[in-house]
């Protein structure tokens, strides 16, 4: 297990320094290639989860030392044991020796018999430090300061949910290909594979026991893809018809330009500025066997990519904090600040106004953000609205499966955060 333990440790040590955690996972494992995949695996459940219980994590350390640890590999290998010890299933002996363990290859001098102590003391005083813990918010639900008032101050009964939520590992939910199976047909092989499954509003599936992508019966062969419920409601609400020219702003990596195709006959051009994640769409449509026109372009340098040809719907998937996806992103609320939100709301205002005016008469653009921050969403919508006569809000109403505030989907045990306004042109 040290090994594993360390690599987490590496992980956890670059995010508190700021990195995107999909990439330091990525060049950690490239200089570790000798790893077994079980290995690698555990690896990533643990800096998830010390990641995720940053807060909690931090607060003991600064309750169990007296002085700041000036080496932070080893200040996220404990980051990294006190979450097994509060989280795991592993018993305290075999965390605090492989702890050790790791600890010697950081530093061979002091570093062992130095996290043996910590955690030893932490283990001694478990019951009385997660009694003071309690005390602190911050430490308690492992958000930001910042992120918590946020919440409070716009979910008055929800914010503690929220924040619980975000705290929980992701269902894993599947989006069925009717095109080439139904629902019922898809959980008749679910059935004779004995995966355990929950229907959601009739279009979706979540796997109880999540597995590998790879495992998911008739995956590779597009019958199914994996998206959020939450997701699949944006091509529900864009009231798609065969023959529409639509538009996919934003669209890396692609779950909702599949949904579209999926969904009508219509003609489809997907956009997003990034080459390598323009490919994901690609990848992604392959495997469907659907086919959209894919450019790589600023989606708000209108001039260099539009054939002026205007659109029957248009979809933008808005670049956002991402704080309603926190529970699969879970360095995003240790990487965000306070001034983000506002480039967000700027960037995106940006965005709305450059998409509008590629939009038909009678047309139709759903804004869409995986945000839970009013900031970035209704306040948006309602200073686009103020500005453009022609703009009008279409009400959208959902069943009960959907945890809904206003035009926000809330994070829920079904699905994750995302803020929805449908917009007609008149």
């Amino acid at each position: 297990m040290y090994q594993s333990q360390l690599i987490a440790a590496n992980c956890v040590s670059e995010v508190i320094k700021g990195h995107n955690l999909n990439h330091v996972f990525e060049r950690n494992f490239d200089h570790h290639p000798n790893i077994t995949p079980q290995q690698k695996s555990v690896a990533i459940f643990l800096a998830y989860g010390a990641i995720r219980f940053l807060g909690e994590n931090q607060f003991f350390i600064q309750q169990l030392i007296s002085k700041k640890i000036t080496n932070k590999k080893i200040e996220a290998l404990l980051c990294v044991s006190l979450f097994q010890l509060n989280h795991d299933q592993s018993t305290d002996f075999t965390i605090v020796n492989e702890a050790v363990e790791a600890a010697k290859f950081i530093n061979k001098s002091w570093a062992g018999s130095f996290v043996n102590g910590v955690l030893r003391n932490f283990i001694r005083q478990k019951d009385q430090l997660r009694n003071k813990l309690k005390n602190n918010e911050e430490a308690f639900y492992s958000y930001p300061s910042w992120w918590i008032r946020l919440l409070k101050k716009e979910y008055t009964k929800d914010w503690e949910n929220i924040l619980l939520n975000g705290n929980k590992h992701p269902p894993l939910t599947l989006r069925v290909n009717l095109r080439k199976i139904s629902l019922e047909h898809y959980e008749e092989k679910l059935k004779a594979e004995a995966i355990a499954y929950r229907v959601l509003g009739n279009i979706a599936l979540e796997i109880i026991d999540p597995i590998a992508v790879e495992k998911i019966p008739g995956f590779k062969e597009g019958e199914v893809s994996v998206q959020d419920f939450g997701a699949q409601l944006a091509v529900k609400l864009l009231d798609l018809k065969d023959g529409q020219l639509c538009l996919d702003a934003c669209s890396a990596p692609g779950g909702k330009t599949g949904h579209i195709l999926e969904s009508a006959d219509v003609e489809l051009v997907s956009i997003d500025h990034q080459k390598d994640r323009l490919y994901k769409v690609k990848e992604n449509l392959e495997r469907l066997h659907l086919h959209a026109e894919l450019k790589c372009a600023d989606l708000a340098e209108v001039s260099a990519w539009w054939d002026k040809k205007l659109f029957d719907r248009i979809l933008l998937d808005a670049p956002c904090s991402a704080s309603g996806v926190v529970r699969r992103h879970v360095d995003i609320k240790w990487l965000r600040r306070p001034r983000d939100i506002e480039m967000f709301s700027n960037q995106q205002k940006m965005m709305l106004q450059a998409m509008w005016q590629l939009l038909k008469k009678g047309g139709k653009l759903l804004y869409v953000t995986c945000s839970i921050f009013p900031d970035e969403n209704q306040q948006v919508i309602d200073a686009f609205i103020r500005e453009h006569e022609d703009a009008k809000e279409v009400k959208w109403i959902v069943g009960s499966e959907y945890n809904r505030h206003a035009n926000h989907l809330i994070p829920s045990e079904n699905h994750d955060g995302f803020f929805y306004v449908l917009l007609e042109k008149n």
